[in-house]
């Protein structure tokens, strides 16, 4: 461990007085920096060589006055010297330097000035001999006293994961692989983090990598293993013939090197690999890297199924802060401020109470982060309670320990990532203390183990892993798995923990119901991410109707955001955060907002937040098959399901028809959402009532019906086979026989309103739009106005973030105003208007029309003026925003369901319900 501040410091002065009058590079520089190295605890001829020759790129040999490989490089001149054409000289050695080898720091000295360049940061800071005693701290990767700065995007975070990830792939396709893989490389990363951060002797284990493994690798394996023996072995039970340099390794503990591994075949490359991930400072890690890590080296398939998402720091703490840590700071900062020590104290036994559980935990970044926050607050209190003695404190007075940590995890590897995290972060922590405390903290042999089980979470009982009375909160980021991309075993979960299958629900959900029982009865809170399909379309009513039989109040919540992490092939998701418990909220509860998906969050003080994430009345929407309104019926539009063979692009149809011009009377514009928004060209073949012999008559179309016929019969769905029988046919037939009122069935967050459009019937409408047959002016009014767009956004799904208009949700459940005939009258004059205006603005798409950097001002007031009209039909009051209309359209919703809810439910439901509402955890 390193030496405190003050032997260092004292030491620093010493130095500075021994050598104030000497400066002959030759015959002084080396007894010089031995001894500038012994000023912070560290024997130079351990990290450092003098006179190490190196070849230039132009074939000359040099000699560096001193290189610390991977760390610092020295150059020394006459008292006096040029201190730049020093610099010069140092940087001319890099080119003859391995990758590995290359320093991040140069150092260039004359015995009284000093230069020190930081190549990571192109920065210099000068000054003279008698300064050195206030300059320690930038020569902390000497002495092991180094200011950490852990930040998401840190280079260091992302080059240590590609690099282990590099080192995994090639002792995997050597055979080396499974289990004892996985558990060598949570032994080098401890290793590797080790030597950077005082737990073993500054540069010690790539001093063993350098010196005692063979260059070509064969024998770095079964190194190794006796590395790892000497680890898992006290000091005084160690063989006494063993080297000073072997002895000084720690005895760890924990049980982390306690197995013994068959030896890993390496190579010259694979040597390399990890020599060049030992040039990394690991010190500087933060503790979301082991997440990285984890994502970083697993196989991009499992990944996929498992809906692993790994997470930024930025992102945890938007679940911790508003779920226990802004409190504690709060009232923390309070009581520092106020000087109270006796609330101090209390908060300080708060503090050692405190465990946190996450039951999907994969590689512990939520635990590790928690614990790091916490540990940091108890050191607050401490510097509070005796800011004058701190120095003279008992490191026992750190209460915090990570065994009051517990996760689950469905596979070993991350599980062991986890709790070596927790152990690592415990160590950075330490650190901390050493630097308030003036010396050395340091928990060794490890004695507290973090409490990170293997297994499926949804099929444990929690409270064996996290005892209830040792829990305070639940926290964690479980699997995404969408509802329709579950495999066969997730569903399997689904239906062990709702007592049937709810396959409209996101495998997500299940943690919710999980949690739900596990905290049933206590003051535990939870907060949990999730898809924001969860609190978007159909999901929010099936699963907060399941979770109601206990009563959960949801005291903060973080609205759609985009999903951010650091490691490579980094999945896009929107999430939200909910945040819940059984016990009373707040008097405000706490939501966040965002402006779009990767914009900072926006906090607001709410008086509820509902299961849509939104102040406004507790009220579910569930999906319907008829609307609740009288107004005609929404359905899809038609269904190809012919392998592409019935849809012509531009070309493709002047080809059909330069081949047989009788086809053209067959060929009809065809829509989908892209099409019709973007006012791109997309045709197909209509066939419907076609004589055999006029299609006989039609080779290239007859053609594509044949390539039809085969795509269907090849399909595994027997329904589809069956439609091989008509393959000159949409395999699904809903075209209009009329003109029809066309709705884009997916459409841009960012539109603020979805263009619905009128079609003639020869236009035919695919199954990616939506057809109202038979509506009016002022159906389409409605469906044009911000009243229903408030309703689209709130209520309708989701694709990623884009609209997705739901016949079912969307237009069904809408409720409808019920005008007077005048102002009926109004809302179609005002929708005609629109019409008009979009007129003259052709050709421009709708895409272009309705998008807010480029929509026209007149259409912008047409939609005003409608959105007028539109409000005035439901109440004479102006709606002041978007929140004051879903309040109201809510409540209406309700008004017009309730009716329909009390109908009693079909035989077998009521029996079905009560049985899963009894099911436990």
């Amino acid at each position: 461990m390193p030496l405190p501040l003050s032997e260092i410091r004292s030491r620093a002065f010493r130095f500075a007085h021994d050598w104030l009058n000497e400066g002959d590079e030759i015959a002084e520089a080396q007894s010089f920096l031995n001894d500038f190295f012994a000023v912070f605890g560290v024997a130079r001829r351990r990290v450092a060589a003098f006179e190490s020759r190196v070849t230039h790129t132009d074939g000359r040999r040099g000699r560096i006055d001193l290189l610390w490989k991977g760390v610092v490089l020295v150059e020394m001149k006459s008292r006096g010297g040029d201190l730049d054409r020093a610099f010069d000289q140092a940087r001319d050695y890099f080119p003859g330097l391995a990758d590995h080898d290359l320093p991040r720091f140069i150092l260039v000295c004359d015995f009284d000035r000093f230069r020190l360049h930081d190549l990571d940061t192109n920065s210099d800071t000068d000054f003279i001999l008698a300064e050195l005693p206030e300059r320690i701290e930038l020569f902390g990767f000497i002495s092991g006293w180094r200011l950490r700065r852990y930040e998401d995007e840190a280079p260091v975070n992302r080059d240590a994961a590609e690099r282990m990830g590099v080192l995994h792939d090639a002792l995997s396709e050597q055979g080396y692989d499974g289990h004892e893989l996985e558990v060598l490389l949570v032994r080098l990363v401890f290793c590797l983090f080790a030597e950077d951060t005082g737990i073993f002797e500054t540069a010690a284990f790539r001093d063993f990598l350098e010196s005692r493994t063979a260059a070509d690798g064969t024998d770095l394996g079964s190194r190794l293993n006796e590395l790892f023996d000497i680890l898992n072995t006290p000091e005084d039970l160690r063989q006494r013939n063993l080297s000073d340099d072997l002895r000084a390794f720690p005895y760890v503990d924990g049980r982390l090197f306690e197995e013994r591994l068959r030896p890993a075949a390496f190579n010259l490359e694979m040597r390399e690999t990890l020599l060049n991930a030992a040039a990394l400072d690991w010190g500087s890690i933060s503790p979301a890297i082991f997440g990285a890590l984890f994502q970083s080296i697993m196989v991009e398939v499992l990944r996929r199924r498992l809906g692993a998402h790994y997470t930024s720091e930025t992102n945890i703490l938007k679940a911790l802060g508003p779920l226990f840590l802004d409190d504690l700071r709060k009232r923390i900062g309070a009581a520092i401020a106020a000087r109270n020590r006796r609330r101090l104290r209390d908060l300080h036994d708060e503090l050692a109470r405190i465990s946190v559980f996450d039951p999907a935990c994969g590689c512990g970044n939520f635990l590790v982060v928690a614990y790091r926050e916490l540990r940091r607050l108890e050191l607050d209190i401490l510097k509070a309670l005796y800011p004058d003695n701190l120095p003279e404190l008992d490191p026992r007075m750190i209460r915090l320990d990570v065994d009051r940590f517990y996760g689950i995890e469905l596979h070993e590897f991350p599980a062991q990532i986890a709790q070596l995290a927790l152990w690592l972060c415990d160590h950075q922590m330490n650190q901390e203390a050493s630097r308030a405390f003036g010396r050395a903290v340091l928990r060794l042999p490890l004695r507290a183990t973090p409490n990170v089980e293997s297994g499926n979470a949804l099929r444990m009982d929690w409270r064996e892993v996290a005892p209830r009375e040792r829990v305070s909160f639940v926290v964690g980021n479980p699997p995404f798995g969408g509802a329709r991309m579950k495999s066969r075993g997730q569903a399997e979960d689904v239906g062990l923990v709702f007592g049937r299958p709810m396959g409209e629900l996101d495998y997500v959900a299940c943690w919710y119901r999980k949690a739900a029982g596990y905290i049933d009865g206590t003051a535990i809170r939870c907060a949990l991410v999730s898809t924001n399909s969860l609190s978007q379309g159909e999901q929010p009513g099936i699963l907060w109707t399941q979770l109601a039989p206990f009563g959960l109040q949801i005291h903060f919540a973080h609205r759609t955001f985009q999903w951010n992490n650091e490691a490579r092939n980094v999945a896009a998701v929107h999430c939200i955060i909910i945040g819940f418990a059984q016990t009373e909220p707040p008097a405000t509860r706490r939501l966040f907002d965002y402006a779009g998906p990767k914009a900072p969050p926006q906090e607001r003080a709410v008086a509820n937040i509902n299961a849509y994430l939104l102040d406004a009345p507790n009220v579910l929407v569930m999906p319907r098959s008829t609307p609740l309104a009288d107004v005609p019926p929404m359905v899809f539009g038609s269904m190809p399901n012919d392998g592409g063979n019935l849809l012509l692009t531009e070309e493709e149809r002047a080809t059909v028809v330069a081949r047989c011009p009788d086809a053209a009377r067959w060929i009809r514009r065809c829509l989908g959402s892209r099409e019709y928004l973007n006012g791109l060209a997309r045709w197909c073949l209509w066939l419907s009532g076609i004589p055999p012999e006029t299609l006989g008559r039609m080779p290239p179309v007859v053609e594509r019906v044949e390539a039809v016929r085969t795509h269907r019969l090849g399909s595994r769905r027997a329904a589809t086979r069956r439609l091989a029988a008509t393959p000159s046919l949409f395999g699904e037939f809903r075209q209009p026989a009329t003109d029809y009122l066309l709705v884009p069935k997916v459409c841009s967050e960012d539109r603020p309103y979805v263009p619905a459009c009128f079609m003639p019937q020869n236009v035919i409408a695919t199954d990616l739009c939506l057809v109202v047959p038979d509506a009016d002016l002022y159906l389409f009014g409605i469906l044009s106005s911000a009243m229903h767009m408030a309703w689209v956004r709130n209520i309708g799904g989701r694709l990623k973030s884009d609209f997705r208009y739901s016949a079912t949700l969307t237009y069904n459940t809408f409720p409808f105003p019920t005008p007077s005939g005048a102002r009926r009258g109004q809302i179609a004059e005002k929708a005609q208007t629109v019409l008009d205006v979009r007129d003259r603005h052709r050709p421009a798409s709708p895409a272009t029309l309705y998008n807010p950097e480029t929509m026209p001002p007149d259409l912008v007031e047409a939609h005003r003026a409608l959105d007028r009209a539109v409000d005035r039909a439901y109440r004479a009051q102006p709606f002041a925003n978007e929140l004051e209309r879903m309040r109201f359209l809510l409540l209406g919703y309700q008004r017009l369901a309730a009716p329909l809810d009390a109908r009693p439910p079909a035989r077998g439901a009521r029996r079905r319900r009560s049985t899963a509402s009894r099911r436990g955890d």
